[in-house]
């Protein structure tokens, strides 16, 4: 199997509470959960979780040694799975990510995570930019309200904007329940 499953940040301080709180990481999580057990079962070899480790404190979230950095425990990585640290939202840049999917001959990626606007389109792009073909699990993902000026953009319009401008050019943009139907 060429393809691997990429979970982007699905950290502590993007649920209740936490210090950059996302609209409905639960139910984006659940998704995901969903999507990691396939690949438990059919691919345990192609699992890697993406752990945002803030570089700059000034971020004011993802701080090093912090509850809020850790992966929440609805998708809790195995001891055989890969965990990626990264600090920038491109989940290749000056990580180890790339070198792993290659030792592993992997060509597909399919990934979901938080947030959409920031990690989960900036790692889509890069993607392809290496050469990958995308599957993006578009309910496996969560963002937050967004404000320019004095204009508010709620968090559903925020996600839909930019996994409608990944689709086709960028992914193939699915459900976890449309994905897990074809495979």
């Amino acid at each position: 199997m060429n393809t691997a499953l990429i979970i982007v940040d699905i950290q502590n301080d993007y649920f209740p509470n936490g210090k950059m709180e996302l609209s409905n990481p639960e139910k984006a999580a659940a998704n995901a959960v969903k999507v990691l057990e396939w690949f438990r079962q059919n691919h345990k070899d192609n699992i890697f979780h993406v752990q945002h480790i803030a570089a700059d404190l000034a971020l004011g979230f993802f701080l090093p040694n912090t509850v809020g950095a850790e992966i929440h425990e609805t998708i809790q990585p195995l001891e055989t799975e890969s965990i990626i640290i990264k600090h920038f939202a491109n989940s290749f840049l000056q990580t180890e990510l790339e070198s792993k999917l290659k030792e592993k001959g992997i060509t597909k990626l399919v990934v979901a995570g938080m947030m959409t606007h920031m990690c989960i389109d900036a790692t889509v792009r890069a993607a392809v930019d290496l050469g990958y073909e995308v599957s993006l699990i578009e309910d496996a993902c969560a963002t937050r309200e967004l404000t320019y000026q004095d204009k508010v953009v709620p968090a559903q319009q925020v996600h839909f904007s930019f996994v409608s401008a990944l689709h086709g050019m960028y992914a193939n943009v699915i459900s976890a329940d449309e994905y897990l139907e074809q495979n």
